[in-house]
């Protein structure tokens, strides 16, 4: 679906998100596992579910339809994240962890919902048709990670990519699940169609995958690399997991 399904309640958060990255690599779903939220099981494609290391930068943030924050809502992040689906048949992501250069939204994000936010050193350069993103957890230097991308593809392969099962299902995922509080919350977001590219891995040197739990997944080459300039999107409130109806199979 590359369609986001309606908000389903007024936003309370908008973002964007620019010079997306988005590594993946195929693992057994019984890896991934017991990393999911109670409710929640590994969302698969051809048997496999993936782990995503994901980097962008973030801007324009604003809450509940007010101003933009201009210092506060804009830094790079670096994310590690799985793919889940719920008993309703949400599907969603589950974030392992996720590197944030600003140590209030860190703060926020872990109190408000339960994300697993870390306080990192970090840059996001464009230099010769390449984006590089380089992160380093403060007080675990080996939790850092430096990928350096080249976007590419022809415009028609580019824009078949909208129609790609797999480059869909990894990437149009309205949502994540998370536990906070002893709940599963479930957040619903929404945003246009991802502008995919195909793109080229130069160069990988990552402790994210395995501070995640994850030990040498990075010591192989990703079996997807994709990239998306940017998009716009709003974020709901979160619900609870068992607030939560219907059997929709929606990709988020």
């Amino acid at each position: 679906m590359t369609e986001a399904p309606p908000l389903g309640s007024a936003a309370i958060l908008r973002q964007r998100w620019s010079d997306v990255s988005f590594l993946h690599w195929r693992v057994d779903p019984s890896v991934v596992e017991p990393y999911m939220p109670p409710g929640c099981t590994p969302d698969v494609f051809d048997g496999t579910t993936w782990v995503g290391l994901i980097g962008f930068q973030m801007s324009d943030s604003s809450f509940f339809g007010g101003p933009r924050i201009p210092w506060l809502g804009n830094f790079p992040e670096v994310n590690v994240r799985l793919y889940s689906i719920d008993a309703n048949g949400h599907r969603g992501v589950v974030f392992l962890s996720l590197e944030a250069s600003h140590l209030i939204p860190v703060l926020i994000a872990r109190a408000a919902f339960g994300l697993k936010y870390q306080w990192a050193s970090m840059k996001l350069q464009r230099r010769g048709g390449e984006v590089a993103y380089r992160t380093r957890r403060h007080g675990q230097s080996a939790a850092a990670s430096q990928m350096i991308l080249r976007p590419g593809g022809s415009s028609a392969e580019n824009a078949s990519l909208a129609q790609d099962p797999l480059a869909q299902f990894l990437t149009s995922r309205w949502g994540f699940h998370e536990r906070h509080l002893g709940r599963t919350l479930y957040c619903r977001n929404h945003h246009e169609p991802w502008p995919l590219q195909h793109a080229e891995l130069v160069h990988l040197e990552d402790g994210l995958l395995a501070a995640a739990g994850f030990e040498g997944l990075a010591d192989r080459a990703p079996d997807s690399v994709l990239y998306a300039a940017e998009v716009t999107t709003v974020f709901a409130a979160p619900q609870r997991e068992n607030q939560l109806h219907g059997s929709m199979t929606e990709r988020m």
